[in-house]
């Protein structure tokens, strides 16, 4: 794109756009480039790039050049229709590059043309591993499921065995998305719970992904995952020279040998059929845009989208008496499909929904802009960080909704005010959210041990004068004269992560107090009516019955890892304090005895 005078591109995520935006930022420098979706337009004077949502990108452009990323989704059910309008209608002057999955080979040359296609093999390989336990599953893996409920199962599982895992769901902000990515590829964990999100427009350091579902509701109905569906996410495994695999988990059948072939040599079904709206909208009354929403598609290949969240809340809208005595005319007709087109963040049931742009569009309709109260109210209720995961997500998705809104163009009077505003309580909710979802679902204790065990580095321990353990700033236990003991909240890998970590980082100190109390003072030490010896308070060892009466054995109270000639030093000067404390208090016995 870079490469031409002008240029834009459309891209199917939010997040991916903001990705893209950045690296072309960084290539030609910020006042060159343009970001524009339906949450947020950064739009320099003279800006010559544009880095867009596919919902975003304009119907016409004048560019050089224009880019259309992952035109497969073409074919989705709820999006493809709007995909399938770029397709065929965005242009550059100069240059236009569809780019997606080699599915849609076929159906574009049928539809466009003179279409040149390039293709672009696969460098590394990727190959099925077949199924394995959640608690089995290999370092660096995405675990893959269908709703937030399994994921976070799924996340709580994972901490409880391996530490923690990082989660990515759909619904989840640009920002949390990739604060929760940034653990995960930083190895602060090694396991990553998500959704097909995953899918598209995240780069990661991954080995295996792992199918924990295969089914998913995709708006209309419950349905088994294509294999191109399937494979898109496997892909996600290994990536450039790096081979990945893929697999699923005990909770899924292993997939059959057909659906392997297909996935290793990526060799799906063509696409067939294009979801298809027109845009040719007539907006001469509310009935009329009703009929137009309903043309029929005008060529083989392409088949009449059905009815997205505009055009149900539009058919909700105009039973409605004072909507309908408000859109006449081209203009009010032509505001309200432009309200129609806010998306539903909440995924509330439609009649709700179209009782909020009812509310917006009214505002418009009488008045020029939506009512600055409303406005503050409705922002207002979102701008708190209180609450726990869900409460969060679901503020976001409220803030989402108005930051929507302040982006379009008109609807409000002091439009930069609520865009400012709004984005500020996005981020901060956002990482409210990571907040929320770190502490749940990662155990910052074992993932640091971990990762320092596997770097096979020497753990920084520090030992506080009551013989608290921390390692790395974690607590894992307490030291008492020569003996351990483990923090018992630690269980599973956590434990074993504990152990390790202490011990490794305790080496050093069992030989250092081994030679302190080799050459400690008898005063530091102290011989109970119970038969424990105390060195400066903690238990070194205990008396047990010996040969003779005035001969009793040492036992000491050490853990194993005190070993060798630091285990003979301590042994050596607490048998010297024992026989000394004999002949000492014991004199006239001992004296009795020798004589």
């Amino acid at each position: 794109m870079v490469a031409h005078e002008t240029g834009i591109i459309g891209l199917p995520l939010r997040l991916l756009a903001r990705e893209v935006y950045a690296r072309v930022c960084e290539k030609v420098g910020a006042h060159k480039v343009a970001l524009i979706t339906g949450e947020e337009k950064i739009v320099p004077a003279g800006a010559k790039y544009s880095v867009c949502t596919v919902e975003a990108m304009p119907r016409e452009t004048d560019a050089a050049f224009v880019a259309i990323d992952e035109v497969q989704l073409a074919g989705d059910l709820e999006r493809g229709h709007i995909f399938t309008d770029r397709i065929l209608h965005l242009r550059g002057r100069q240059e236009t590059l569809l780019l997606g999955a080699a599915t849609m080979h076929g159906i574009l040359q049928r539809l466009l043309k003179g279409v040149s296609v390039v293709t672009r093999p696969r460098l590394s390989h990727l190959a099925y591993a077949g199924s394995k336990k959640l608690t089995r599953l290999p370092r660096r893996t995405a675990i893959v499921a269908f709703s937030a409920d399994e994921v976070y199962a799924i996340a709580e599982l994972i901490r409880r065995q391996q530490g923690g895992a990082a989660v990515v769901l759909g619904a989840l902000s640009p920002r949390t998305r990739n604060a929760q990515v940034e653990i995960f590829q930083s190895g602060d964990v090694d396991y990553l719970v998500a959704t097909d999100a995953i899918g598209m427009g995240l780069n990661l350091d991954l080995e295996h992904v792992a199918f924990a579902q295969n089914r998913k509701f995709d708006g209309y109905q419950y349905r088994n995952l294509s294999a191109a569906e399937l494979g898109q996410i496997a892909g996600r495994a290994g990536r450039h020279l790096r081979d990945g695999t893929f697999g699923v988990t005990g909770q899924v059948d292993p997939f059959d040998e057909d659906l392997v072939a297909k996935i290793e040599a990526h060799d799906f079904d063509p696409v067939k059929v294009l979801q298809w709206r027109t845009a040719d909208f007539d907006f001469s009354s509310l009935d009329a845009l009703k009929r137009s929403t309903e043309t029929n598609a005008p060529v083989e290949g392409l088949t009449r989208a059905l009815p997205a969240v505009d055009a149900q809340a539009l058919e909700h809208l105009s039973k409605d008496g004072d909507i309908r005595a408000l859109a006449t005319g081209k203009e009010r007709v032509a505001l309200l499909w432009e309200a129609c087109a806010l998306p539903d963040y909440r995924k509330i049931a439609p009649a709700q929904h179209a009782d909020l742009i009812a509310s917006i569009y009214m505002d418009l309709a009488r008045h020029g802009h939506v009512d600055e109260n409303y406005m503050a109210e409705q922002v207002r209720r979102a701008d708190t960080t209180e609450g726990d995961i869900d409460t969060l997500s679901h503020r976001i998705a409220q803030i989402r909704t108005w930051t929507f809104v302040s982006n379009r163009p008109g609807w409000l009077a002091d439009q930069l005010h609520w865009q400012e505003k709004t984005r500020e309580i996005e981020d901060r909710l956002s990482d409210a959210l990571h907040e929320r979802l770190t502490k749940r679902f990662v155990d910052r204790r074992t993932s640091v041990l971990m990762r320092r065990l596997r770097e096979n580095t020497m753990p920084e321990a520090e030992i506080s004068p009551t013989g608290t353990v921390l390692v790395e700033g974690h607590h894992v236990g307490e030291l008492q004269g020569f003996r351990f003991t483990a923090d018992q909240s630690a269980g599973g890998e956590d434990a074993k992560a504990v152990r390790i970590a202490a011990q490794k980082a305790l080496a050093a100190e069992f030989d250092a107090r081994a030679e302190r109390f080799a050459a400690c003072a008898n005063g530091d030490l102290a011989l109970g009516s119970d038969g424990v010896l105390r060195w400066i308070g903690a238990p070194i060892g205990t008396l047990v019955g010996g040969d003779e009466a005035l001969k009793p054995r040492l036992v000491l109270l050490a853990d194993e890892q005190l070993t060798g000639p630091a285990r003979d030093k301590v042994a050596a000067r607490a048998e010297r304090f024992v026989n000394f404390q004999i002949e000492s208090l014991l004199k006239p016995l001992v004296d009795l005895k020798n004589a």
